[in-house]
C-alpha cells in the first residue's frame, strides 16, 4: 500500500468499513464509511459518488443480463448488470444525487481462465455497464478492467476516493 494510503486510514481512526457481497449494493452518506467489495474477477464493481451532497454507492455485479433468469433476478437483482445498476441510480437519486455530479470508476471485468475463457462473462458484463451509463449520460472516470487478475475496489466516502487493491498493490483509480 502507498505511503499516501496508508496516512489517509490513519488520519481517519473512525473509519468502518461497510462490505458489498456479491450480488450486493450498498450505499452511503457517512464520511466515516468505506465501502469495500472482495474477488472481482469476471465480476464487475462499479462506484458512484457525488461530492456535492456527500452520497454514494458501490455494487458487485455477476452477471450481464438479468433476461438469462428473470426469477433469480426479481430475488437478486445485484446479481445482474442490468437490474442492479438501475436500482443503484435508483437509489442514488432519491439520496439527492444529481445526474451532472456523479463520478463512476469500475473494477473488475477480467477473464481469470484466460482470453479463451469460453463465456467472456467479464467482457459481457463491462460491455452492458458501459452502455448503461452511456444511456443515462454518466461517463466513466477511470477503471481498472480486463486482464486476469482478481481485484478488492474501495470506496472513501468522506472525499469519493476510490482505490483498487490487486495483487498485492494498493493504487489510486
Amino acid at each position: 500500500m502507498s505511503n499516501m494510503l496508508l496516512q489517509r486510514r490513519q488520519a481517519r481512526p473512525s473509519v468502518k468499513t461497510v462490505t458489498v457481497d456479491i450480488s450486493d449494493m450498498k450505499l452511503s452518506r457517512s464520511e466515516d464509511d468505506v465501502l469495500v467489495t472482495y474477488s472481482l474477477g469476471s465480476c464487475v464493481g462499479l462506484t458512484i459518488y457525488d461530492k456535492q451532497v456527500g452520497v454514494g454507492g458501490m455494487i458487485h455485479c455477476m452477471l450481464p443480463l438479468s433476461k438469462i433468469d428473470p426469477e433469480k433476478a426479481a430475488v437478486k437483482p445485484y446479481m445482474f448488470v442490468d437490474t442492479g445498476v438501475t436500482i443503484l441510480l435508483t437509489e442514488l437519486f432519491k439520496l439527492g444525487a444529481q445526474r451532472q455530479n456523479l463520478v463512476a470508476k469500475v473494477a473488475g471485468a477480467a477473464s481469470p481462465l484466460g482470453k479463451e475463457e469460453t463465456f467472456r462473462i467479464g467482457q459481457r458484463n463491462y460491455t452492458i455497464l458501459r452502455k448503461l451509463l452511456w444511456k443515462n449520460n454518466i461517463l466513466i472516470e477511470a477503471e481498472d478492467t480486463g486482464g486476469s487478475k482478481a481485484r478488492t475496489m474501495y470506496l472513501y466516502m468522506h472525499d469519493g476516493l476510490v482505490t483498487v487493491k490487486s495483487e498485492g498493490k494498493e493504487v489510486p483509480l
